[in-house]
């Protein structure tokens, strides 16, 4: 699994902002660290995907010491964040679920493949 470096900033009375200096424009925040990171994985996949629909290259990684040795990332918290599975071609599944667990869902959300991808990748990474 590949990973980037993700930076978290906290400024008085805000949420907690996550950037990613090998991804300019890749922002986020969580009002807690955690959720922070959620959005942070979440983030960065979403850019990803872009960037490779769109036909851009990915780069590498930056190392930790290297974005840290920069003058204007030293005031963020570095973390680690997985990039994701650049394999994203969706594969047509059927599940058995409850009626009333189905209709929850749908009261939830008007994208029921969504909504369980997303569940199921907050459960994986928990």
């Amino acid at each position: 699994m590949i990973y980037y470096v993700a930076l978290i900033h906290k400024e008085p009375k805000s949420d907690f902002g996550v950037s990613f200096p090998d991804f300019p424009g890749c922002i986020t925040a969580g009002s807690t660290i955690q959720e922070a990171m959620i959005m942070a994985r979440e983030a960065l996949a979403f850019h990803i995907e872009g960037m490779t629909e769109e036909g851009y290259k990915i780069p590498a990684p930056s190392s930790v010491d290297a974005v840290m040795k920069k003058r204007e990332n030293r005031d963020g918290v570095a973390v680690i964040v997985p990039a994701p599975d650049l394999d994203t071609k969706a594969l047509r599944i059927n599940v058995t679920l409850p009626a009333k667990l189905v209709r929850r869902i749908d009261e939830a959300t008007d994208n029921r493949s969504r909504f369980l991808a997303q569940a199921a990748e907050e459960k994986l990474a928990s």
